[in-house]
């Protein structure tokens, strides 16, 4: 195991290989057989299947595999990529990795441009991580908490958040003083037409990750992702409706105005902030 993993239990450093990892206190884990780890303990569930289920997912790949987010992956992925480079066998997580869309991209990017990388993917839902085990068998894959990852201190050159919590105290326990931080947010305008079908107001969230991260972060970039796309059938409006978070809030009037919509053209409006570990 290349990756610098802890033991979830007693926090200690976990060896082994592809199939069996245990620390020194003889706490053991055994490779799922899709390949990834489950390192989520019973205790760090807040409900009995955490995360998204398995029909979200499902939702979510099967959008995501319409392309019309790859320029937005292809942009995080060739950006991380760039920051690898000059790194000698860096350690990069994808905390809050999903399904392993982005992370399969920039797992692509880095073949072409970084040496001697290792890749890993964490999230909280096994559905997610048994489906980013069939993008890439390259990636360390791991269903854990990101509120408490089971990765060593100080053992990460770069990590990418993408629509996903900051975890503050984690990001600065787990990368290296100097380190960097991607984070992906929506703008005030991202989906905004959807938003606007279904709420009567659309409120503008006014979040940015420098007030969450000021203490041990330094902002240093951020860069807009910004364009239009057309969403031509009703069952793709539904596809990316079940995807988002909209999806659990809409009401049923909401729903019926949506489903008398033959095409949706859309707002892509993402934000890609970076930072460094002071």
């Amino acid at each position: 195991m290349s990756f610098d993993l802890n033991c979830p239990v007693c926090l200690q450093p976990l060896q082994g290989d592809l199939k069996h990892l245990e620390c020194p206190e003889r706490h053991s884990y055994d490779a799922a057989k899709q390949g990834y780890w489950n390192l989520l303990l019973a205790n760090q569930k807040r409900s009995k299947d955490p995360g998204d289920n398995a029909a979200m997912v499902l939702a979510r790949r099967q959008f995501l595999a319409l392309g019309y987010y790859q320029q937005l992956a292809d942009t995080i992925a060739t950006r991380l990529a760039k920051r690898a480079t000059d790194l000698v066998t860096p350690r990069i997580l994808d905390m809050g990795c999903g399904e392993g869309y982005y992370t399969q991209r920039m797992e692509q990017q880095l073949e072409l441009h970084a040496s001697g990388y290792q890749l890993a993917g964490l999230d909280i839902s096994k559905h997610a991580i048994k489906a980013a085990c069939r993008q890439s068998k390259a990636v360390t894959w791991m269903v854990a908490s990101g509120a408490r990852m089971p990765v060593a201190d100080a053992s990460l050159d770069l990590m990418t958040v993408l629509f996903s919590r900051l975890m503050p105290e984690e990001f600065s326990r787990t990368l290296k003083p100097g380190a960097e931080l991607l984070i992906a947010y929506p703008g005030d305008d991202h989906l905004i037409e959807l938003r606007t079908q279904i709420y009567d107001e659309v409120r503008h969230s006014g979040f940015t990750p420098e007030s969450v991260l000021a203490d041990t972060f330094e902002h240093l970039a951020t860069e807009t992702i910004s364009y239009q796309f057309t969403l031509p059938t009703p069952a793709q409006i539904d596809q990316l409706l079940a995807m988002t978070p909209h999806g659990w809030r809409i009401t049923q009037a909401a729903r019926e105005r949506l489903a008398e919509l033959q095409q949706l053209e859309l707002t892509l409006d993402v934000r890609l902030a970076s930072f460094r570990r002071i």
